[in-house]
């Protein structure tokens, strides 16, 4: 729906109490098809970029592989200074684009101190907690790319034999564990002498695996696994040769896990951003591990009303499984989008996970359904094609009737309802 008269808008600010209308979700001239995703190429890919450490911070490998397959479906692609990568796929309309936003990089852990018994300290890299590192494998990544190594996140009392009950008792925290080095080293200078520093990345081993029902356990399926999905559709678009009416861009940023992951990247183009990220499956959350999430809000606010209600809209006409949810203590890739001055909509789009940041595990089912969303959605006009084109416009042209608001009744209107 496009933008309305004044007298209309006029007339929608003048509505009374009981005369709430509904409006119809937000659709475009173009109609999009189903196009087929490549669920043998989403798993694949899922599954070798868990097995490719990223923790924030030490990224660059991970980015090289994410080029190479996005080059392999033709698209042009480009990367930002810090290594933000950029895919393009031209549109009907290219003074504007519309950008979907997922992120490369993971939680992981940094040496923070070599311990006399051989053993490393370490700090969390992103927020995670120490319960879920306990018994992890990692890989230690140290300057010298052909000198790695690999060890456990154990707990400082980690042996019932030697402390018995003490091991139910100890305290949790990133103080409380510390990194077995598989290596004969049992002091500083043994640690040393590996090449292992201060300020090393220590990746916590996915693991990932695939059981018979289509569940899929693993670490950073956040967001690996939306980041499959989202190739998973850019290469379904691209392969039916349909070219899109605006302009889109996948945007694969390296900072999320820290807070700032898509500050950059955009032009005074973008006028719609959709991140993917995880949904929350847990105890009073909407998500499952099945079905598209639809961030409604998370922690730094509300998601444009417009464009989220267009993706619940393609979801409903397509027959997508979605569901609404709200995040208090969670953010995505929209965030610092919008905190560093971008213009645009945003919405989030999320694949259900359970345990996240922990023992993670989400579903195939639930990942094609997102990519399918999403190929959809890419092939759909701008939520106002002419609205948001420009980057202001005037008040009359503010497309108003798309989002009513009756005004509170006066005491005239409250009494005449009680007759």
């Amino acid at each position: 729906m496009g933008p309305v008269p004044a007298t209309a808008t006029a007339e929608v600010r003048g509505l009374c109490h009981d005369e709430r209308v509904t409006p119809p979700h937000p659709r475009s001239a173009t109609t999009p098809v189903r196009l087929p995703i490549d669920a043998d190429y989403l798993r694949d890919v899922m599954l070798e970029l868990l097995r490719i450490p990223s923790p924030s911070g030490r990224t660059d490998w991970v980015m090289q592989r994410v080029g190479h397959l996005l080059a392999e479906t033709g698209v042009t692609l480009d990367l930002t200074r810090r290594g933000v990568l950029r895919a393009t796929v031209p549109g009907k309309r290219e003074d504007v684009n519309r950008a979907v936003v997922v992120h490369a990089d993971t939680i992981g852990t940094m040496v923070k101190r070599l311990k006399d018994n051989g053993r490393l300290e370490v700090v969390q890299v992103g927020t995670h907690s120490a319960r879920f590192a306990e018994g992890a494998h990692v890989t230690i990544l140290t300057d010298d790319p052909d000198r790695t190594y690999t060890g456990t996140v154990l707990p400082l009392k980690s042996s019932g034999h030697a402390y018995g009950d003490e091991v139910d008792t100890a305290a949790i925290g990133w103080d409380q564990v510390e990194v077995r080095v598989d290596a004969p080293v049992y002091d500083v200078t043994g640690v040393m002498a590996l090449g292992i520093k201060v300020g090393d990345f220590v990746a916590l081993d996915a693991a990932p695996q695939i059981t018979p029902l289509g569940y899929v356990k693993s670490r950073h399926l956040d967001d690996k696994a939306g980041l499959a999905a989202c190739l998973a559709a850019f290469k379904a678009l691209v392969e039916s040769g349909i070219t899109p009416p605006v302009t889109a861009r996948l945007l694969v940023t390296i900072g999320e896990e820290v807070g700032h992951g898509a500050t950059h990247g955009f032009d005074t183009g973008t006028a719609e951003i959709v991140a993917v990220d995880n949904g929350v499956v847990a105890p009073g959350q909407q998500s499952t591990e099945e079905a598209v999430s639809v961030g409604m809000m998370d922690s730094t606010g509300p998601h444009d009303y417009h464009l989220t209600r267009r993706l619940l809209g393609l979801a409903d006409e397509f027959g997508v499984p979605a569901v609404r949810d709200v995040y208090r203590v969670y953010r995505s890739d929209a965030a610092p989008a919008v905190e560093s001055g971008v213009e645009a909509r945003t919405a989030l789009l999320g694949f259900g996970l359970d345990s996240s940041h922990g023992h993670e595990r989400t579903h195939l089912d639930g990942l094609l359904n997102l990519a399918e969303l999403l190929a959809l959605y890419l092939q759909t006009d701008l939520t106002f094609a002419d609205w948001d084109s420009q980057e202001t416009g005037a008040l009359d042209d503010f497309p108003t009737a798309d989002q009513p608001t009756p005004v509170e009744p006066t005491e005239v209107d409250r009494r005449a309802g009680q007759r």
